[in-house]
């Protein structure tokens, strides 16, 4: 399992950084985890070559995570030409709400379109293992408002799991979702704030690393202050997610 971080910024890009995408490599396919609104953006300035993705896998339904989604189509549709099949999965309501984005951002792209390529939407059931292309995935419900299920997630090829937090405050379900796991990427949006509302602070996470319990635990959607402050999470052996970065899972 081979990991590109397309980006790893928050909704508003600080430190320049673009939204959320991860580009995940296996035997069995190739998955986009999270397809933020600048994500088209960032696939061609890492000149990827879209038609190898086989998936997207969305934690939850916010623009910085899925708001990529009517350009990749329209990509696919007009510039790459795209013919093989591409699978959406994402939390309940995705098929409504990947509708309505493709509505609201182009006009009539969904109904008057003859697509040259399949695309389906699959919505993965909160704790149901759910196979997306030869992968488990598994989901747990975290705590971030998003008008649908936010998750973290679990995906495995048989061989190695990467795990991801998704957006979220502290909750005890990250635990089960990075226990394990050849790399956790948690998001670690400030630096400091014990009542954060649906977001996670350094001062919050350094004490709970050893609770995770994932072989490698990275940090990533985050703020100015964060990251200002990057230097006291490697300084404990945690990694910092950046733009571009390429690793073995």
């Amino acid at each position: 399992m081979h990991l590109t971080i397309i980006g790893c910024g928050d909704a508003f890009g600080s430190g320049g950084r673009y939204n959320t995408c991860f580009m995940l490599e296996t035997a069995k396919a190739t998955l986009l985890v999270d397809c933020g609104a600048s994500s088209m953006t960032a696939l061609n300035a890492q000149r990827i070559d879209t038609n190898r993705i086989d998936a997207v896998v969305l934690s939850h339904l916010h623009g910085d995570h899925f708001g990529g989604l009517p350009f990749l189509l329209l990509h696919a549709q007009f510039l790459a030409k795209r013919e093989k099949p591409l699978t959406i999965a994402g939390p309940p309501g995705t098929r409504e709400r990947v509708d309505t984005l493709l509505e609201a951002c182009f006009p009539k792209s969904k109904t008057g379109i003859k697509w040259r390529f399949d695309w389906q939407v699959v919505e993965i059931a909160v704790g149901v293992e759910t196979d997306i292309l030869g992968h488990s995935v598994l989901s747990a419900e975290v705590i971030h408002q998003s008008g649908a299920p936010s998750t973290g997630l679990r995906i495995g090829d048989g061989e190695n799991t990467f795990a991801y937090s998704g957006d979220t405050e502290w909750t005890d379900a990250l635990i089960g979702i990075a226990r394990d796991a050849d790399l956790f990427i948690c998001e670690c949006y400030a630096f400091a704030g014990s009542k954060m509302t649906g977001h996670m602070s350094w001062e919050i996470l350094k004490g709970r690393l050893g609770e995770l319990r994932a072989k490698r635990t990275m940090i990533t959607h985050m703020n100015d202050t964060m990251l200002a402050r990057t230097d006291e999470a490697r300084a404990v052996g945690v990694l910092v997610a950046e733009d571009g970065l390429t690793m073995v899972v």
